[in-house]
């Protein structure tokens, strides 16, 4: 029995039959870490061996939906006892206090942290580098970048380190890495998972935790703890299981509607939209009805936005730091330059930004009357050179920021609308690439069922798994 090449959801069926102990799953994970993530760097501030078998001794919780899998959180989330370091060199030595209401939940659902996931400094860029524990790997090809913010929890899941993993997404971080490392990856409905109690709530709502997968069924298994309860009435109310939603696949006679390149408004590498129209060919022979839509929206409105608003949250974030001209020193310069853009803004340009934003959602829910699902590319290329930070041009075209590049990602993320990375095949190098399903708000289950459907058929996180010895 290959235990770690099995999807989530099997090993835990496996573990609640009792024909898969606990120990025997830490065991062969420990293992398979042991061999690859020196090649990789995706998993960082591991617990030693002992700690790790200590963990499958102590697990109370075997009855309960995560009880005995192993699990590392995104280094950007707070796990009691474990480093918090952001990516940062500031906070390199910082150890966590208590969990965050995320982890809490996860742990409560009896998962077993046995680490951190390698993420950029502050999550900012799809690219998974910090001065802290440094760059993670393509598995794909190690010379390359394996996407970010989620960068370290895609490839520990591409390489079976891990089975399940948490991740976040404000520009794509949930997506991006999960397209390049051929797994899947949800942007839920913003909301859907609450915030942390202790952050402002209702004006920044760009960025969501997520859950991170090699199907959607084991998305919707962590999603279900994640998205536990709703404790403020302000947020939305939804559904509390997603799993039956992955029980029911469905694709005959969904409605979608392709955007591409936004009527040739977004630059893409070549290779990528050829793959994207071949994975749209074979939807529409499961029954899927696709229309080529012209740009239903002014990208550049939505572009503007998107940057403005990002701009503003993450210099409110990050401001005190700034401020401390000892500390300034420390960021990188993409983190000054957008608090620096940030403080740059008045009341009447965050008003503006709002406004389009608006229009943009009213856009949307029109489409959304037609179509079950709009559907873009995950990336506008493919993975670089981990010797560069950010692509500055597609196919001559130059980017005029560190992440122009990812574009394709925020008309869903403007709006907090569910959106879901799908695994479509590999390119001629044999580098992987994904499709953006994305669904109305609250329709986060309806759009699981779509992928799960893409999933059986087409099995693509078991094509070319990435081999280390």
């Amino acid at each position: 029995m290959d235990i770690l090449n099995k999807e989530a959801w099997e090993q835990k069926a496996l573990i609640t039959a009792g024909a898969l102990s606990v120990q025997e799953l830490m065991q062969e994970t420990l293992a398979r870490i042991q061999t690859v993530n020196p090649m990789v760097n995706a998993l960082v501030d591991l617990l030693n061996e002992e700690d790790c078998v200590n963990l499958t001794s102590e697990n109370y919780a075997l009855e309960r939906s995560l009880g005995g899998m192993p699990m590392a959180i995104k280094d950007l989330a707070n796990v009691k006892g474990f480093k918090t370091t952001e990516g940062s060199p500031l906070y390199s030595g910082r150890v966590a206090q208590k969990d965050d209401q995320m982890v809490a939940r996860l742990r409560a659902a009896g998962a077993l942290f046995i680490g951190k996931t390698n993420t950029p400094e502050f999550g900012l860029g799809s690219n998974t580098f910090n001065p802290v524990y440094g760059k993670t790997k393509n598995p794909y090809d190690l010379s390359k970048t394996c996407g970010g913010s989620s960068g370290g929890a895609a490839v520990a899941l591409a390489t079976r380190m891990l089975s399940i993993s948490d991740g976040s997404d404000m520009m794509g971080s949930l997506r991006n890495p999960a397209a390049w490392n051929n797994i899947y990856g949800l942007r839920p409905t913003w909301g859907l998972i609450p915030p942390e109690p202790t952050g402002e709530m209702f004006l920044s709502q760009l960025s969501t935790l997520g859950p991170m997968a090699r199907s959607p069924k084991d998305l919707a298994m962590l999603l279900d703890v994640q998205a536990n309860r709703i404790e403020n009435e302000s947020f939305i109310s939804s559904a509390k299981t997603f799993s039956n939603f992955t029980e029911e696949p469905i694709m005959k006679g969904i409605k979608v509607g392709w955007l591409g390149d936004w009527s040739g408004t977004l630059p893409f590498e070549d290779g990528l939209l050829d793959l994207s129209q071949e994975a749209l060919n074979e939807m529409s022979s499961l029954g899927a009805i696709i229309h080529d839509l012209k740009a239903p929206f002014a990208m550049n409105d939505i572009w503007t936005s998107w940057s403005d608003l990002r701009a503003w949250q993450i210099s409110n974030g990050l401001n005190e730091i700034y401020e401390d001209l000892e500390m300034r020193q420390y960021l990188k310069p993409e983190a000054v330059w957008e608090i620096e853009c940030g403080l740059s803004l008045s009341g009447q340009d965050i008003y503006k930004s709002a406004l389009k934003k608006s229009k943009w959602y009213n856009s949307a829910s029109q489409l959304f009357e037609k179509f079950d699902l709009l559907v873009l590319p995950s990336t506008q290329v493919w993975p670089f050179d981990l010797a560069e930070i950010y692509p500055v041009s597609i196919n001559n075209q130059d980017m005029d920021t560190y992440h122009r590049w990812m574009q394709v990602t925020i008309p869903a993320g403007l709006l907090g609308l569910p959106v879901v990375n799908i695994p479509i095949g590999f390119g001629k190098k044999g580098l992987p690439a994904g499709l953006q399903l994305i669904g109305s708000k609250g329709s986060d289950g309806h759009i699981l069922r779509i992928a799960q459907a893409w999933h059986e058929h087409t099995k693509w996180p078991d094509v070319n798994i990435p081999k280390f010895s």
